[in-house]
């Protein structure tokens, strides 16, 4: 521990100043604007993976975006480790709620603000510099293997093609990610399940055109107004999803489950001020932890229609649409929850409009063992590093990948996060604390090192 303590300190500032450089590429898989970006970000980290003594570096191309492999294997008969980790960032918008520009790293109080902050880019490259780390000090205990893509914020579209034609390449023992969170850095955490992901887009279609609302308000169907009433049906007085059959292949927690789950660190009064709101809210008879990571939902990601600019134009619109998304939980799966969604809405639209469902993307929901040798070194580590034992929870978010990972390589993934629930991700004003980077690279070596010793 005192060699990782003393490399961390003695090479601080570089550490921050590559991440950083990250950082400013404006990876947006989202928006073709920023192509020459993700394309400028994926041959940094390359370089990066090269620098820090990995071998057979490849910028390996796909019809999307590529995916940047590296590897360092010094022993066939010692395990394997995957790491895997995504350059592509969310888009900064609305740019004007952004206390600092998105791509210029800023720090304040001791945090980095920036997108990508802490999704996924400090998270990943804490592996990268824990790899670095661990070669430099010549304490790399076993083979590792990074696969970090540019496309994750988009679906990961391209990714599982490169995972059926090369598995033999990423053949491992394990898959480790860094791209959830913990509860705090006073109560470390580790994750054992994700929910899945059926994400989908609705249109509304009333008139040929936009029409003068005092002309024909009152006569046509608005479709803003039938959208707004077809979503808000969607939920029930106890905010229980409504559409027929969505909850049927849902497994309910066991008691034992739900006070294991309800016993970590939980005020709700700093929960509502953290977020500015009066109360909580959610699915009746179900607690915080429960509803964010073990109960299905459905959230509206976007919405809009008619005129939105400055001042007034009275005008009936002509289209309304939404994103729509559907967190999934075992064992649900999002090709089931993605078709009852488009039956439902297209059975409670009314005559006087047209509607129209569009799939994006999904992925399903996993559950890793707690009593694998994988998830055993994942405590050892963190509990060295933080000085006490890892609380168990469940995530909310999803990582459509780690569902294609267990199918196609047979291998279960250890999600050892080290961002926080309050980073804002997805939102204006990301961040990720200086400690946890750093923490986290003082982790990561503690995984390779009892992994290995485990694994004999």
């Amino acid at each position: 521990m005192q060699v990782i303590k003393q490399y961390i300190e003695d090479n601080k500032q570089r550490l921050l100043d590559e991440l950083f450089e990250l950082l400013r590429f404006p990876s947006v898989s989202a928006d073709p604007k920023y192509a020459p970006d993700v394309l400028n970000a994926a041959d940094y980290v390359a370089k990066k993976l090269t620098d820090a003594g990995a071998d057979n570096v490849e910028i390996c191309k796909t019809a999307g975006y590529p995916i940047v492999y590296g590897e360092k294997l010094i022993d066939t008969s010692l395990p394997t480790v995957l790491v895997y980790g995504h350059y592509d960032v969310q888009p900064p918008d609305p740019l004007e709620l952004w206390h600092t520009p998105p791509f210029e790293p800023t720090v304040r109080d001791g945090k980095i603000y920036a997108r990508g902050a802490c999704d996924d880019k400090g998270q990943f490259y804490m592996h990268v510099k824990a790899f670095e780390l661990m070669m430099q000090t010549n304490t790399l205990p076993c083979n590792i293997k990074f696969m970090i893509e540019g496309e994750e914020e988009v679906g990961s579209n391209n990714l599982g093609i490169f995972v059926k034609a090369n598995k033999e390449r990423l053949k491992a023992d394990v898959v480790l990610i860094s791209d959830t969170s913990m509860i705090s850095m006073e109560n470390p955490s580790l994750e054992t399940g994700l929910r899945g992901l059926s994400y989908l887009e609705v249109e509304v279609t009333g008139p040929n055109r936009d029409l003068h609302s005092g002309v024909y308000g009152g006569a046509v169907a608005n479709p803003a107004t039938i959208l707004a009433k077809m979503i808000a049906s969607l939920h029930d007085d106890n905010n229980h999803i409504t559409i027929p059959g969505f909850y049927d292949d849902v497994i309910e927690l066991t008691q034992t489950e739900k006070d294991e789950l309800n016993a970590a660190p939980y005020n709700e009064d700093e929960y509502k001020k953290d977020l500015d709101i009066a109360e909580v809210w959610g699915e009746k008879g179900y607690t915080t932890f429960e509803r964010t990571g073990t109960r299905p939902t459905l959230e509206v990601n976007g919405i809009w229609g008619g005129y939105i600019g400055e001042g007034a134009k009275t005008v009936l619109p002509s289209k309304a649409s939404a994103k729509i998304s559907m967190r999934l939980v075992p064992n649900q799966t999002s090709e089931k929850i993605t078709q009852l969604f488009t039956d439902h809405f297209l059975s409670i639209a009314p005559k006087t409009v047209k509607v129209k469902v569009t799939p994006h993307h999904g992925g399903e929901p996993v559950v890793t063992p707690t009593d694998s040798i994988a998830y055993k070194a994942a405590q050892k580590a963190i509990a060295e590093a933080f000085g006490k034992q890892p609380i168990p929870t469940r995530g909310g978010g999803s990582i459509p990948i780690v569902a294609l990972f267990e199918a196609e390589l047979g291998i279960k993934t250890v999600l050892m996060g080290f961002g926080l629930d309050s980073d804002a991700l997805h939102s204006p004003n990301e961040k990720y604390d200086i400690f946890n980077y750093y923490k986290g690279i003082e982790t990561i070596p503690l995984f390779h090192k009892y992994f290995a010793e485990l694994s004999k």
